[in-house]
């Protein structure tokens, strides 16, 4: 079914494609939440027909994800001997769920209409409110589509990306809430805070229940966060747009194995690229 972002976004609710004040006003409301504490959620932004599209072209390549079953920390690194104990490095949890990697959605189909609609960077770059914005040129990791099943999450992390935009496509029966610890890592890793999240004696954490169609700009590589296990037999689907604050990143050789099951030349020819000095 041929389908264009004028049908899948709800533009009359969300006037991303019209210079003027509706879209200022909009983007003001996205900054004000982003600034309180890195994450926003625009309720209902995709149309019923592109939820049932995306679902359905995700069902079409669902068995193309990678599935992993580890235990893993919060950065993504292996475990260091020379730290103590408890050290929130040494802390591995299991993980298990799945993502269907970018190269798997057609440039046609509904899931990249909506990214590549003329319209979206745009907004999203006004809403980041950043100079320097720029499309994840990772090709396993663009555009992806996290799939979890039944006693399937995923445990306390960060994200390689600067910025994550997530559309909730599909949830499972019960569960998978998402909660997240804002801006823990805003100025420095804060092992402290992020030892007391995992210990669950932190204050700060906050749970939120997204449902089908709802567009979330998130700061996830300063939030630590997690999506809970969950229940029932129907998939949880949540599409995952990924930018950056340089030009030409890519993921970690090491963590894009993990994630995607297989690395390409691109990830070892730019390993290391990195606008920033975290572990991750």
């Amino acid at each position: 079914m041929r389908c264009d972002a004028n049908s899948l976004i709800n533009l009359d609710q969300f006037p991303i494609h019209s210079n003027g004040a509706a879209r200022d006003a909009l983007i003001d409301q996205v900054h004000s939440k982003l600034a309180d504490d890195g994450c926003v959620v625009l309720k209902q932004f995709l149309t019923p027909m592109a939820v049932r599209l995306i679902t359905a072209e995700a069902d079409s390549v669902a068995r193309y994800a990678h599935r992993s079953f580890n235990r893993t920390n919060a950065y993504f690194t292996i475990d260091d001997p020379a730290l103590d104990p408890d050290d929130p490095r040494r802390r591995f949890f299991d993980r298990s769920n799945a993502f269907i990697p970018a190269d798997n959605f057609a440039k046609d189909g509904a899931l990249r209409q909506i990214h590549d609609a003329p319209a979206f960077d745009p907004f999203i770059k006004a809403c980041l409110g950043q100079q320097k914005v720029y499309r994840y040129a990772d090709p396993l990791a663009d555009v992806i589509v996290n799939m979890a099943e039944e006693g399937e999450g995923f445990p306390w992390h960060f994200d390689t990306n600067n910025f994550t935009i997530t559309l909730a496509i599909q949830n499972a029966d019960e569960g998978g809430l998402f909660q997240y610890a804002p801006n823990i890592r805003q100025s420095g890793e804060n092992f402290d805070a992020v030892k007391q999240v995992l210990d669950g004696t932190s204050d700060k954490v906050v749970s939120l229940a997204l449902e089908p169609g709802d567009l979330q700009i998130f700061k996830g590589r300063y939030s630590l966060h997690r999506v809970s296990p969950l229940k029932g037999k129907r998939k949880r689907y949540v599409a995952i747009f990924s930018y950056v604050e340089e030009p030409n990143m890519v993921g970690a050789p090491e963590r894009t194995k993990q994630l995607y099951g297989r690395v390409l030349p691109i990830h070892m020819e730019r390993a290391g690229q990195r606008a920033d000095n975290y572990i991750d």
